[in-house]
């Protein structure tokens, strides 16, 4: 049997005036996704249980069959581990996310999808600084998206907010809070004074292009081993990605990585270079995930018709490539399954309960309805505790 999971990233929403009132993947001609929902199992599954921050990292992690209450600790450590990164007892590793602010509002979560280069020419410069009473490490990692290492942090208990859930919003409202809060608002503020003049920002501003005016540190934690795929369900399995929160997923889960040149994790995406990416990991992996992360990424622009276009060419280039190939294989189950809702009206992330869908080989009867909000509700199926779903398709 073989196994194809795809994750569109955020893909679920609400209706949408833009849209004609329709949500995104209603909006959008997805016959590939329709035909898994139409010819399989389709329902709703609680992939941010309560409690917890809808996100990426929760909303993966239960989708991959962990419980979060149990294997979650933040999603920071998550990304050291794609990069080969540990800790010692007495450390926190932080998200460490370039940021823009301006008029004291978070206006751009992204620092301008801050080039690669000079994202790393800054956390260079951070690391070069002197943090006065810190014992403080910076890890460059994709774009704005980076690490800090914090010692003697075993103490701290922060509430932080990601920077991404209040675009647009004054970030007053949404300083730390908690046990440590003084340590970390410490840090930025010394780095805000360490980036103001650096030749990289220097650079960006005489572009007009936005630049990195703060560091902006939230989703804190230690790490926490996971139990892999083949020790759970002796199965080989690869993933396809370009962003560090599902790598350090995979990497936990023992699963291989595929490199995809052209992938970004932005809406520029190479979707068609993911889709032969995951038909060829086909031939030697029990389990092939593909995650894309631009649906996401377009409701966070406020993009609605972005967002719709990027499941078409998710559903055209990655889930109809899949099926042809799984079905030429044999025996298979394909699922198409969102990590939670990225509402385009506000640009944040929401702990609705997402649509999924799967089919194929022993599934049973299917739903015949399409792929949409409104038909998983109607369907009548919700999974819950959401950790059981992977268990449910790879062994149902």
């Amino acid at each position: 049997m073989k196994y194809a999971v795809i994750l569109p990233d955020g893909a679920s929403d609400e209706p949408l005036p833009q849209l004609g009132g329709r949500t995104p993947l209603e909006a959008a001609a997805i016959p590939h996704m329709d035909w898994v929902a139409r010819n399989g199992r389709l329902g709703r599954v609680v992939t941010i249980p309560p409690g917890f921050t809808p996100g990426t990292d929760v909303g993966t992690l239960t989708l991959m069959g962990y419980d979060p209450r149990t294997y979650y600790s933040g999603r920071a450590p998550i990304e050291a581990t794609a990069r080969g990164l540990a800790t010692t007892p007495d450390q926190l590793i932080f998200r460490c996310n370039f940021v823009h602010l301006a008029e004291g509002r978070m206006r751009d979560f992204t620092a301008g999808h801050i080039a690669q280069a000079d994202a790393e020419a800054l956390i260079a410069a951070l690391n070069e600084a002197v943090f006065p009473g810190e014992c403080c490490a910076f890890h460059a990692g994709v774009s704005y998206r980076n690490l800090m290492f914090l010692a003697d942090a075993g103490g701290m208990d922060l509430d932080l907010a990601p920077p991404h859930d209040i675009a647009d919003q004054p970030v007053d409202r949404h300083q730390p809070r908690g046990r440590g809060r003084e340590r970390v608002m410490a840090i930025m503020d010394r780095a805000r004074g360490l980036l103001a003049d650096h030749p990289v920002n220097r650079r960006r501003r005489a572009l007009g292009e936005a630049w990195a005016t703060d560091i902006w540190l939230w989703g804190q934690g230690v790490q926490v081993p996971l139990p892999g795929l083949r020790q759970r369900f002796g199965l080989r399995g690869s993933m396809i990605t370009a962003v560090d929160i599902l790598r350090g997923l995979a990497v936990g889960m023992g699963m291989d990585l595929v490199h995809v040149p052209g992938a970004t994790g932005y809406i520029d995406t190479d979707y068609e270079a993911k889709g032969r990416a995951a038909v060829q990991a086909l031939e030697d992996h029990d389990v092939v995930m593909v995650h894309v992360e631009a649906p996401d990424e377009a409701a966070h622009q406020g993009m609605a018709e972005e967002k719709a276009r990027s499941l078409e060419r998710i559903d055209q280039a990655v889930v109809g490539p899949l099926l042809e190939a799984l079905r030429a294989q044999g025996e298979f189950r394909i699922l198409v399954a969102p990590d939670h809702a990225t509402r385009v009206v506000d640009k944040a992330h929401n702990g609705a309960p997402p649509p999924f869908c799967y089919a194929g080989t022993g599934v049973g009867p299917g739903s015949g309805r399409p792929f949409t909000e409104a038909e998983a509700a109607a369907a009548g199926v919700m999974i819950d505790p959401g950790h059981t779903l992977m268990d449910e398709f790879l062994n149902r």
